[in-house]
């Protein structure tokens, strides 16, 4: 892994690089408001994809690297994640996405950052308790073709309450930190790799084309 910081207004943010020999995609991931690059998502992907071809780029938001608690405005985010974005070298198409407000943020910035997909885990379709708050301009708005990896028991988007024709993987039983509970149909081991299979079949089938 190759880590470098990001100038950013707002700080300075950290982008960790998990390059695969001989890439054929690019992926640029950023975290949600309540943890950073380390959530088990995210990790689970910058760990396995390397080995399938794909490099992963993590970015660390600036209120994160500095410490903060709370996450910076909705906008500040956007502005890190194109800071990290002209750092990046891409080898092959990129693909932007995230986690939660990471997800938001890549869906906003896809089409500017002249992605050829964005990846949408965990998507905060609305606020818990509040689907008239919706999201899902931000979704549909990306502009490329996009993968929403959700938790069956997200109370920020369960996978019904997304428009049709989604293109949705659904991990059973999850929560939105696609946390599965002890006694479910799947471990979580196997509920991350059901994440990773999930987005490696998608970047093969709408992004690179190579089987």
């Amino acid at each position: 892994m190759r880590s470098r910081a990001v100038p950013t207004p707002y700080g300075e943010g950290r982008l960790d690089v998990h390059a695969a020999r001989g890439a054929t995609v690019t992926l640029l991931l950023s975290h949600g408001a309540g943890n950073g690059v380390e959530a088990r998502d995210l990790a689970a992907l910058a760990r396995d994809l390397p080995r399938q071809g794909a490099t992963v780029a993590l970015f660390e938001q600036p209120w994160r690297v500095a410490g903060k608690k709370i996450a910076s405005p909705p906008p500040t985010l956007d502005v890190g994640l194109e800071a990290a974005h002209r750092l990046l070298r891409p080898r092959g198409p990129l693909v932007v996405g995230g986690r939660s407000a990471g997800a938001r943020s890549a869906a906003r910035c896809a089409t500017r950052l002249g992605a050829a997909g964005c990846i949408a885990l965990s998507f905060p379709l609305h606020p818990p308790g509040r689907p008239e708050k919706s999201r899902v301009d931000e979704l549909t708005g990306a502009g490329v073709p996009t993968l929403v990896v959700q938790g069956e028991r997200d109370p920020m988007g369960r996978p019904e309450e997304f428009p049709e024709g989604t293109d949705l993987a659904v991990v059973p039983a999850a929560d939105h930190g696609l946390k599965v509970p002890a006694s479910g149909e799947l471990s979580q081991a196997e509920a991350l790799e059901l994440v990773v299979e999930a987005a490696l079949e998608w970047l093969v089938r709408e992004v690179t084309g190579n089987p």
